[in-house]
Protein backbone atom coordinates (compact mmCIF):
# COMPACT_ATOMS: atom_id res chain seq x y z
CA UNK A 1 0.00 0.00 0.00
CA UNK A 2 3.03 2.23 -0.29
CA UNK A 3 4.00 5.04 2.06
CA UNK A 4 0.54 6.54 2.49
CA UNK A 5 -0.84 6.70 6.02
CA UNK A 6 -3.52 4.06 6.55
CA UNK A 7 -6.17 5.06 9.10
CA UNK A 8 -8.39 2.29 10.43
CA UNK A 9 -11.66 3.61 11.89
CA UNK A 10 -13.22 0.90 14.00
CA UNK A 11 -15.82 0.41 16.68
CA UNK A 12 -19.00 -1.54 17.30
CA UNK A 13 -22.19 -1.21 15.25
CA UNK A 14 -24.27 1.85 16.06
CA UNK A 15 -21.48 4.20 17.17
CA UNK A 16 -21.74 6.29 14.00
CA UNK A 17 -18.62 5.21 12.09
CA UNK A 18 -20.24 5.71 8.70
CA UNK A 19 -21.66 9.13 9.57
CA UNK A 20 -18.40 10.38 11.08
CA UNK A 21 -16.24 9.09 8.21
CA UNK A 22 -18.60 10.58 5.59
CA UNK A 23 -18.40 14.00 7.27
CA UNK A 24 -14.61 13.75 7.65
CA UNK A 25 -14.27 12.99 3.93
CA UNK A 26 -16.68 15.78 2.98
CA UNK A 27 -14.57 18.29 4.92
CA UNK A 28 -11.19 17.05 3.59
CA UNK A 29 -11.79 15.53 0.13
CA UNK A 30 -8.33 16.40 -1.23
CA UNK A 31 -6.43 14.76 1.63
CA UNK A 32 -8.46 11.66 2.49
CA UNK A 33 -9.57 8.65 0.47
CA UNK A 34 -12.09 6.03 1.62
CA UNK A 35 -11.66 2.40 0.74
CA UNK A 36 -15.25 1.17 0.39
CA UNK A 37 -15.82 -2.22 2.00
CA UNK A 38 -17.61 -5.03 0.22
CA UNK A 39 -20.47 -6.98 1.78
CA UNK A 40 -22.84 -9.78 0.86
CA UNK A 41 -25.57 -8.51 3.21
CA UNK A 42 -28.72 -6.91 1.84
CA UNK A 43 -28.83 -3.13 1.62
CA UNK A 44 -30.98 -1.64 4.42
CA UNK A 45 -34.02 0.44 3.46
CA UNK A 46 -32.84 4.03 2.95
CA UNK A 47 -29.15 3.07 3.22
CA UNK A 48 -26.83 5.05 0.97
CA UNK A 49 -25.73 3.16 -2.17
CA UNK A 50 -22.17 4.24 -1.33
CA UNK A 51 -22.21 2.65 2.16
CA UNK A 52 -20.75 -0.58 0.76
CA UNK A 53 -20.11 -2.30 -2.52
CA UNK A 54 -23.02 -4.75 -2.31
CA UNK A 55 -22.11 -8.03 -4.02
CA UNK A 56 -23.26 -11.63 -4.24
CA UNK A 57 -21.65 -14.36 -2.17
CA UNK A 58 -20.16 -15.78 -5.40
CA UNK A 59 -18.54 -12.44 -6.34
CA UNK A 60 -17.10 -12.10 -2.83
CA UNK A 61 -15.69 -15.63 -2.81
CA UNK A 62 -14.17 -15.07 -6.27
CA UNK A 63 -12.34 -11.99 -4.94
CA UNK A 64 -11.14 -14.02 -1.90
CA UNK A 65 -9.70 -16.65 -4.26
CA UNK A 66 -7.81 -13.86 -6.09
CA UNK A 67 -6.32 -12.61 -2.77
CA UNK A 68 -8.11 -9.32 -3.39
CA UNK A 69 -8.86 -8.36 0.22
CA UNK A 70 -6.69 -6.67 2.82
CA UNK A 71 -9.03 -8.27 5.38
CA UNK A 72 -12.39 -10.01 5.41
CA UNK A 73 -14.64 -11.78 7.86
CA UNK A 74 -18.02 -13.43 8.12
CA UNK A 75 -20.44 -11.83 10.60
CA UNK A 76 -24.09 -12.75 11.18
CA UNK A 77 -24.00 -14.96 8.06
CA UNK A 78 -22.63 -12.31 5.69
CA UNK A 79 -19.16 -11.53 4.39
CA UNK A 80 -17.60 -8.10 4.97
CA UNK A 81 -14.21 -7.19 3.55
CA UNK A 82 -11.77 -4.43 2.66
CA UNK A 83 -10.45 -4.73 -0.88
CA UNK A 84 -6.73 -4.13 -1.33
CA UNK A 85 -6.71 -0.31 -1.51
CA UNK A 86 -5.89 1.62 -4.65
CA UNK A 87 -5.74 5.17 -3.28
CA UNK A 88 -4.66 8.24 -5.26
CA UNK A 89 -0.99 9.23 -4.76
CA UNK A 90 -0.37 10.98 -1.45
CA UNK A 91 -3.89 10.53 -0.05
CA UNK A 92 -4.47 9.28 3.49
CA UNK A 93 -6.31 5.97 3.17
CA UNK A 94 -9.34 5.56 5.44
CA UNK A 95 -10.61 2.05 6.20
CA UNK A 96 -13.90 1.82 8.10
CA UNK A 97 -13.94 -1.71 9.50
CA UNK A 98 -14.69 -3.83 12.55
CA UNK A 99 -12.14 -4.77 15.21
CA UNK A 100 -11.53 -8.22 13.77
CA UNK A 101 -10.63 -6.59 10.44
CA UNK A 102 -8.52 -3.96 12.21
CA UNK A 103 -6.45 -6.73 13.75
CA UNK A 104 -5.83 -8.26 10.29
CA UNK A 105 -4.88 -4.89 8.80
CA UNK A 106 -2.49 -4.14 11.67
CA UNK A 107 -0.73 -7.46 11.04
CA UNK A 108 -0.09 -6.39 7.42
CA UNK A 109 0.31 -2.63 8.04
CA UNK A 110 1.92 -2.22 11.49
CA UNK A 111 2.35 1.55 10.93
CA UNK A 112 -1.38 2.16 10.50
CA UNK A 113 -3.29 4.51 12.80
CA UNK A 114 -6.20 2.87 14.61
CA UNK A 115 -9.05 5.09 15.78
CA UNK A 116 -11.74 3.40 17.85
CA UNK A 117 -15.13 5.13 18.04
CA UNK A 118 -17.42 4.55 21.00
CA UNK A 119 -21.02 5.53 21.65
CA UNK A 120 -21.64 7.82 24.64
CA UNK A 121 -23.65 5.02 26.29
CA UNK A 122 -25.07 1.55 25.62
CA UNK A 123 -28.56 3.13 25.53
CA UNK A 124 -27.52 5.59 22.81
CA UNK A 125 -25.87 2.82 20.80
CA UNK A 126 -29.02 0.70 21.07
CA UNK A 127 -31.17 3.63 19.91
CA UNK A 128 -28.88 4.22 16.91
CA UNK A 129 -29.01 0.55 15.92
CA UNK A 130 -32.82 0.55 16.08
CA UNK A 131 -33.01 3.86 14.17
CA UNK A 132 -30.98 2.47 11.28
CA UNK A 133 -33.35 -0.47 10.93
CA UNK A 134 -31.49 -3.43 12.46
CA UNK A 135 -33.74 -6.31 13.57
CA UNK A 136 -34.17 -7.00 17.29
CA UNK A 137 -31.94 -10.07 16.91
CA UNK A 138 -29.20 -8.02 15.19
CA UNK A 139 -29.45 -5.25 17.83
CA UNK A 140 -28.99 -7.83 20.62
CA UNK A 141 -26.03 -9.50 18.87
CA UNK A 142 -24.30 -6.20 18.07
CA UNK A 143 -24.72 -4.92 21.65
CA UNK A 144 -23.36 -8.21 23.06
CA UNK A 145 -20.32 -7.92 20.77
CA UNK A 146 -19.70 -4.22 21.60
CA UNK A 147 -18.04 -4.91 24.98
CA UNK A 148 -15.70 -7.44 23.46
CA UNK A 149 -14.81 -4.98 20.66
CA UNK A 150 -14.09 -2.14 23.12
CA UNK A 151 -11.68 -4.42 25.00
CA UNK A 152 -9.98 -5.34 21.71
CA UNK A 153 -9.66 -1.65 20.78
CA UNK A 154 -7.81 -1.01 24.05
CA UNK A 155 -5.62 -4.08 23.54
CA UNK A 156 -4.67 -2.89 20.03
CA UNK A 157 -3.63 0.53 21.36
CA UNK A 158 -6.29 2.43 19.46
CA UNK A 159 -6.87 6.15 19.86
CA UNK A 160 -10.32 6.18 21.47
CA UNK A 161 -12.94 8.82 20.66
CA UNK A 162 -16.42 8.94 22.21
CA UNK A 163 -18.86 10.07 19.52
CA UNK A 164 -21.15 12.44 21.42
CA UNK A 165 -21.27 15.32 18.91
CA UNK A 166 -20.52 14.71 15.22
CA UNK A 167 -18.70 18.02 14.67
CA UNK A 168 -16.47 17.55 17.73
CA UNK A 169 -15.80 13.91 16.81
CA UNK A 170 -14.82 14.80 13.23
CA UNK A 171 -12.56 17.64 14.44
CA UNK A 172 -10.86 15.37 16.99
CA UNK A 173 -10.40 12.60 14.43
CA UNK A 174 -8.86 15.00 11.90
CA UNK A 175 -6.48 16.33 14.58
CA UNK A 176 -5.38 12.76 15.42
CA UNK A 177 -4.71 12.09 11.71
CA UNK A 178 -2.76 15.36 11.26
CA UNK A 179 -0.70 14.52 14.36
CA UNK A 180 0.11 11.05 13.01
CA UNK A 181 1.17 12.56 9.68
CA UNK A 182 3.44 14.98 11.54
CA UNK A 183 5.22 12.05 13.24
CA UNK A 184 5.95 10.23 9.97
Amino acid sequence: MGDALVVVVSGPGGVGKGTVVAELLAQHPDELWLSRSWTTRQQRPGEDDQAYVFVSREEFEQRISEDGFLEFAEFLGNYYGTPTPDAPEGAVQILEIDVQGARQVMAKEPDCLLIFLEAPSAEEQEARLRHRGDSEEQVAKRLAKAHEEADAGVELGAHRIVNVDIDETVAEMYEVIRSALGRR
